[in-house]
């Protein structure tokens, strides 16, 4: 994907995000309604002093006009080469980024083998599910991934999702990520 088609995608989904009409955006970022619609359908090639004003306007950094949007779904497996810093007591592996202005609930959840639906959550929470014990098959209702001691899931709970232990013992970390 082309520059000026991820700017293109970010300023329409930020401004969808904000509630924000095309008219208003364009009027805040001083640019007219036909090149802004020009720059969400990324067929614009907006100049470095556009995207700021829109940046101010949304009231968001620039770099989220520029930044690849991460995927709907990521998982990382247990035994996938992710950065990894080592300290004296203490050895760390980034498992995922999540950018938030929000609230961020952690549970130690237990699943048992019986398969719980959950209906899609208020807009803008997110689930990320790290698997402690066992083996869970979790995600969006449409495309779960099964996952096992180790490996993790993040993904937009503001879609239907389940969830469905396999083992005898199935345990994970689930962070709740409420965005303001």
């Amino acid at each position: 994907m082309d520059l000026g088609q991820v700017v293109g995608g970010n300023v329409r989904r930020l401004r969808t995000a904000a509630g924000i009409s095309l008219a208003d955006l364009a009027e805040a970022g001083g640019v007219s309604k036909t090149t802004l619609h020009g720059i969400e359908q990324g067929q614009g090639n907006p100049t470095l002093s556009t995207l700021w004003a829109l940046a101010a306007a949304l009231q968001v950094p620039l770099g989220e006009l520029l930044e690849t949007p991460a995927p709907a779904v990521e998982v990382v497996r247990a035994a996938e080469g992710r950065p990894r810093v080592e300290g004296d007591a203490v050895g760390a592996r980034l498992l995922h980024r999540i950018r938030l202005r929000g609230v961020v609930e952690v549970y130690d959840v237990e699943v048992a083998r019986a398969v719980q639906r959950s209906d899609a959550h208020l807009a803008g929470v997110e689930e990320c599910v790290v698997i402690t014990e066992g083996r869970v098959t979790t995600g969006p209702a449409d495309a779960p991934a099964e996952l096992s001691e180790g490996d993790s899931v993040r993904f937009d709970a503001a879609r239907p999702h389940l969830y469905q232990g396999h083992d005898a013992r199935n345990r994970a970390v689930l962070l709740m990520l409420h965005r303001d």
